[in-house]
């Protein structure tokens, strides 16, 4: 880490900035079927669920015909711990499990989870830190996908090994204290539940409460009551009522780094450039001379 946001390579900085010119990193269910019809793109399957059935058991139970299974826990995030519940994945775990999903470094992927985009924004995140800037989300995954008319199957998909190279640090990402530096100085966006982030109860997490100076907007409020991220201009309205602007500096923050990497996707949806705080509260409190902060937004 330098300066607590991690540096960028010069050909990481190009490939960043062309990713948040005003290209969307979603894809619609009706756009993605013409592009598998094409033969342009290779897509995964991250479904995932804190507290329901194990992501393999998703998928066993319906998937896209073409997808292999990339699981979060086991290959998008490394070993629960110190740095929180879902840190970074070690760089040689990842390539190969990018590569047992048969991708190469010229592959356009589109990741998709059940519904929300949660695990596929990590997947999202995490492909780009790693180098792949070339991927895109199916915007309502798999419900949205089904409601198009889209077929589904529970056959496991195995493809040929791919040659991808992860490259890992080819976009920043904020430690704890570049989180504390941003809700200082910038913003830091915490989009728990307001009662998680007021700390009126906290049921995954030891502590309850939230980071000293980060403000709080629940992720369910960028998205429609389908799941779906809303369109652009309702994003920024959002995100311009809670503070967050173009021309400020800002940080994502969650319980574990999942749902921070969601909201660093609905961001550059609207336009706003941020960074994730992966470990996030999870690794925050770890550290128990770090300060607690509780009540509503300030």
């Amino acid at each position: 880490m330098v300066g607590s946001i991690l540096p960028l390579t010069a050909a990481a900085t190009h490939r960043l900035v062309c990713c948040d010119g005003g290209v969307s990193a979603l894809i619609s269910a009706e756009e993605l079927a013409a592009a598998l019809g094409r033969g342009e793109v290779v897509v995964v399957d991250v479904q995932y669920s804190l507290m329901g059935p194990p992501s393999e058991e998703l998928y066993a139970a319906g998937h896209l015909p073409s997808a292999p299974h990339l699981s979060l826990n086991a290959a998008l995030a490394g070993q629960p711990g110190a740095h929180g519940r879902h840190p970074l994945p070690d760089p040689q775990v990842l390539q190969q499990a990018l590569r047992a999903c048969g991708l190469h470094e010229d592959t356009e992927v589109v990741v998709y989870d059940q519904q929300t985009s949660l695990a596929s924004a990590r997947a999202w995140w995490i492909l780009r830190w790693a180098g792949h800037p070339q991927v895109r989300v199916l915007n309502g995954g798999l419900d949205a996908w089904r409601a198009a008319g889209g077929a589904v199957t529970t056959e496991p998909v195995h493809p040929e090994v791919g040659t991808i190279t992860v490259r890992p640090g080819s976009v920043a990402v904020l430690d704890a204290t570049g989180a504390a530096t941003m809700a200082a100085q910038g913003i830091l966006l915490d989009v728990r539940a307001a009662e998680r982030y007021r700390g009126d109860s906290e049921p995954i997490d030891t502590v309850a409460g939230h980071i000293p100076g980060a403000i709080n907007l629940p992720i369910s409020e960028l998205l429609d009551e389908r799941g779906a991220f809303l369109a652009a201009p309702s994003l920024r309205a959002r995100l311009t009522a809670a503070g967050v602007h173009r021309d400020t500096p800002v940080g994502a923050s969650c319980g574990s780094g999942v749902t921070a990497a969601q909201a660093v996707l609905a961001m550059h949806e609207a336009g706003i450039t941020a960074i994730p705080y992966v470990g996030s509260w999870s690794e925050w409190i770890a550290d128990p001379a770090r300060p607690i902060a509780t009540g509503p937004n300030p």
